[in-house]
C-alpha cells in the first residue's frame, strides 16, 4: 500500500470464514467479512485494508454478507 500510495484498498475472493479485524504487525488495519456458518466451507470473503490514516478516519464499519463489506469515513 505505501509503495502505490493508497489509504484504501479492496480485497476480493478471501476465502476467509468469520467478520472481524486485524491489526497488522505493519500498522494497516484488515477489515473481513465472509462466511459465519459453523464450519462453513472456504468460498467467498470480501476485505479492506486501511492504511493508518484512513483508519483514523474512519466513522465505522459493517458487512451485509460474505461478498459485501462497507465502510464509512
Amino acid at each position: 500500500m505505501r509503495r502505490y500510495n493508497l489509504e484504501v484498498l479492496g480485497i476480493s475472493e478471501t476465502h476467509w470464514t468469520q467478520v472481524g479485524q486485524q491489526r497488522l504487525t505493519s500498522g494497516e488495519l484488515l477489515l473481513y467479512s465472509g462466511r459465519e456458518e459453523e464450519n462453513a466451507p472456504h468460498t467467498h470473503g470480501v476485505a479492506l485494508m486501511l492504511s493508518k490514516q484512513a483508519q483514523n478516519e474512519l466513522i465505522g464499519w459493517e458487512f451485509h454478507e460474505p461478498r459485501i463489506i462497507k465502510a464509512s469515513f
